[in-house]
């Protein structure tokens, strides 16, 4: 039976990180499915799914618990398979004027209408041709097939007069 793992890690970064991860997770037959990687404030630090053999599972979590003593730190929860039934996928766009609680304020918005967010990026820059910092997100979103997105983006927009939302139908 195949298992599959999300899997946190995070460490000082350096080169080689995800080879040792990568290593570790081929030794034992597992496949490495999706990821997202960064460099923030001088840390590595990502997340994953992977899928193995449940015959394998116990001993590669046991190998990837073995990377912290080489400062790369591995914690790993059971997943499963993506199930997307009666629902579709929307990307959302953001960008405003940053300030603080801006990202509470969308996230409550969403998820008082029941929208489920599987993935944000969000990033801070200055705008063009002032220093005003702009805040700019984007996320993918599921949604009922019902859905109306046009009460999403009035939701989001009366958050602030400044807050520009597009919503793509992926």
């Amino acid at each position: 039976m195949t298992n599959f793992l999300v899997l946190t890690v995070i460490a000082d970064d350096k080169p080689g990180i995800v080879e040792q991860l990568s290593a570790v997770i081929a030794r034992h037959g597992g496949n490495w499915l999706e990821s997202r990687m960064a460099h923030m404030a001088g840390k590595f630090a990502g997340i994953l799914r992977i899928s193995v053999d449940g015959a394998h599972n116990e001993a590669l979590l046991a190998e990837l618990a073995t990377l912290k003593s080489r400062g790369i730190q591995v914690n790993a929860e059971q997943g499963q398979a993506d199930h997307a039934a009666n629902s579709i996928d929307l990307t959302l766009n953001l960008v405003g004027n940053d300030r603080p609680g801006i990202v509470r304020e969308v996230s409550q918005a969403l998820s008082h209408m029941g929208v489920n967010v599987l993935e944000l990026t969000t990033d801070c820059d200055s705008a063009g041709m002032s220093a005003v910092p702009l805040f700019r997100a984007e996320a993918l979103l599921r949604v009922p097939q019902d859905f109306d997105t046009q009460v999403l983006a009035d939701a989001l927009e009366s958050i602030s007069n400044d807050l520009m939302v597009e919503i793509r139908l992926d």
